[in-house]
């Protein structure tokens, strides 16, 4: 009895505690939707871009760019160590080697890939280039057409076209070729040190990118507004690609001499995946400025019709 007479006891104080406890939650979530009230009026930008990058949904996009990058970036290293000559060889592994700073046995690996231990047959050669042009050709405009994808997102466009923008896909990946050709001597600043190879490497990475949103927008939107996310991207890559002989070239090692193979392609995937993340988060956050009525003003920014929503 004196057990039921407890509990009968405290049962009153239950609905006055869950009733307190609803008071607490329901005044915290008011703050919390002041603050963010306040929050949107103070800081629009901001909102707009949180907003916006929910919509665009980065990581899918940007893990979607990287995988398809590796796939064009392997048939072509076996493309090039098949078919180049020594020249362009030589090139290739320089300015990989200046990207990432490689070095160990992770450089061993790659001057074996590309440069190989002997000379190959002319058979060998031609099967090896026609299979390996072929798949470069095909992952090619898969890799064209995820950056097409992920730039319309960040502009929130309709899809553009196969017919006007097949040739683009083309364009667009025989421009970074070359502008990975050069990147070694543009970081060198051509011989004369970082002191020139660094502004260099920033004014090419920020027209790059500018002329890549041009391209694959299918010049729907005009040059100015494509400014400030070419500027974000440039500046951003640039600062981690000369940082990336810091990371790079010991996680490269680390991995191949504990797991192998597989290991350096986990490493090398998600170094591609930081860099895509990168590139998506300053495109998106530069369409978003562009669209600011301040920035849109001086730009020319046009008003742009919604893109349906896009399955990638």
């Amino acid at each position: 009895m004196q057990s039921g007479t407890g509990t009968g006891g405290n049962s009153p104080d239950r609905p006055s505690r869950r009733a307190s406890r609803r008071k607490r939650l329901a005044s915290t979530r008011a703050r919390l939707v002041g603050l963010r009230t306040r929050a949107e009026t103070r800081f629009p930008v901001i909102t707009h871009l949180l907003s916006h990058l929910i919509s665009v949904n980065v990581l899918d996009s940007a893990t979607r760019l990287a995988a398809q990058t590796f796939l064009t970036a392997v048939p072509l290293l076996f493309v090039v160590a098949s078919i180049a000559p020594p020249a362009l060889r030589d090139q290739l592994v320089n300015s990989l080697h200046d990207a990432f700073g490689l070095s160990g046995s992770a450089n061993a690996e790659l001057s074996k890939a590309v440069q190989g231990t002997g000379a190959p047959s002319d058979e060998l050669r031609q099967t090896t280039g026609v299979i390996g042009g072929l798949m470069v050709l095909v992952s090619a405009t898969a890799c064209s057409r995820a950056m097409q994808r992920m730039c319309q997102r960040a502009w929130s466009l309709p899809k553009a076209g196969a017919r006007v923008a097949a040739w683009r896909w083309v364009v667009w990946l025989a421009a970074w070729l070359l502008m990975f050709g050069l990147q070694g001597s543009l970081r060198d600043g051509f011989g004369l040190g970082l002191w020139l190879g660094v502004p260099l490497l920033l004014i090419a990475e920020v027209a790059i990118w500018w002329w890549t949103q041009h391209l694959l927008l299918v010049a729907r939107v005009p040059w100015r507004p494509l400014l400030p996310g070419a500027l974000l991207t440039g500046a951003a890559l640039t600062v981690l690609t000369s940082a990336a002989p810091l990371y790079v070239p010991r996680a490269l090692n680390h991995s191949l001499d504990k797991y192998g193979s597989l290991g350096a392609v986990f490493t090398l995937l998600s170094w591609l995946i930081t860099l895509c993340v990168v590139a998506t988060l300053c495109i998106t956050a530069g369409a978003v400025i562009a669209r600011e009525p301040w920035a849109a003003r001086r730009l020319g920014t046009p008003v742009l019709p919604d893109a349906p929503p896009d399955d990638m």
